[in-house]
């Protein structure tokens, strides 16, 4: 891959700043650690204390030892945008403990600032995701979110939005409260900058739990909004995804439907696109919503047209499905060369 000399617009993130922690595995390992396969699930911290424990001793004594990869929804988007040579910078919280240094080491070397420092004394350490992989490729996802989750208002610095055009935050991070209240906060302060705010919705189930305060958040501070087809239905409680997306486009400027194979839904204005997918047989579909924003906020941010800008985002999320792992393995801006874009 090239290197990149990240200028031009600045795009900052807010998210769960969630560790990697992935290690092969065998079939009948994961039935006596209890672990159901091919799933995410969220687990308290003694549990997740125990699958550490039981990975590292799967692996003592072999070579393969599991690998710690910093993660995160928005986190894989912002090292998509920095890939592709534009300057981020993520808003996260992580403790001063051995995975949150780690964390923000690997943020910063991959080219996107990491602005909180590590937490020191903090009562919960840092979130993580162990992950087990068996043979055929399949990820048992096993997520505590520990300090993560407590990212509030507090957290989100003003000055760090000086010059910032655009603003990317992830659904899943809100939950509670001061999640809410640190998404309001940052969009307020993007807007003072002259910047667009805009969400991922993340997961219909989440959607479920806080649509009233989604849907204000869409009508309200929202520039630009991300969803597939069920969580734009889940949003606006309808089964037809047209009238679901008739009302979205009556709440926010920017709509973006993405539909797993089938042609993306780019709406803006008065402006309505599609895009088509090809359809491949994934090696690993993690991060194919990450990097489709990756590609498509680059190609906003960098003033595209729209329709170039979702072929962006189809091909940035195509190359990620290609191998193992949530972020770039090679060069994308020269595969948007090589389809004729930028």
């Amino acid at each position: 891959m090239t290197t990149p000399d990240r200028t031009g617009p600045y795009i900052i993130g807010i998210g769960n700043a969630v560790m990697d922690i992935i290690a092969p595995t065998e079939e009948a390992r994961l039935e006596a650690l209890g672990i159901t396969k091919g799933i995410m699930q969220l687990v308290d911290r003694e549990r997740s204390e125990y699958l550490m424990a039981a990975q590292a001793d799967d692996h003592s004594s072999r070579r393969d030892q599991a690998r710690m990869v910093a993660g995160g929804s928005v986190a894989n988007t912002l090292a998509g945008i920095g890939g592709l040579g534009l300057r981020t910078a993520f808003i996260g919280s992580v403790a001063d403990d051995e995975i949150g240094r780690l964390y923000a080491r690997q943020t910063e070397a991959a080219g996107t600032r990491f602005v909180n420092a590590p937490v020191a004394g903090a009562g919960l350490p840092s979130s993580r995701t162990i992950i087990f992989v068996t043979p055929d490729g399949e990820r048992s996802m096993n997520t505590y979110l520990g300090i993560s989750a407590e990212l509030g208002p507090e957290d989100v610095a003003p000055e760090v939005f000086d010059g910032a055009g655009w603003l990317f935050l992830e659904g899943y991070l809100f939950d509670k409260d001061k999640g809410k209240a640190a998404f309001l906060k940052a969009a307020d302060c993007c807007h003072a900058a002259g910047g667009q705010a805009g969400i991922a919705l993340s997961d219909p189930f989440c959607v479920d739990r806080h649509r009233d305060d989604f849907r204000r958040l869409v009508a309200g501070p929202m520039d630009y909004v991300i969803g597939n087809v069920h969580e734009w239905q889940s949003l606006y409680q309808v089964e037809d995804l047209e009238e679901a997306l008739r009302l979205a486009q009556a709440d926010c400027g920017t709509v973006i439907c993405t539909r797993s194979g089938d042609d993306a839904i780019l709406i803006r204005g008065g402006e309505r696109v599609t895009v088509p997918v090809r359809r491949v047989v994934p090696v690993d579909a993690t991060g194919a919503g990450d990097q489709f924003a990756a590609g498509l906020i680059y190609g906003l941010a960098s003033g595209y047209p729209l329709e170039v800008a979702g072929r962006m985002g189809i091909i940035a999320a195509s190359e990620v499905i290609g191998h193992v792992g949530a972020r770039p393995q090679s060069d994308i801006r020269a595969r948007f060369r090589a389809a004729g874009l930028g």
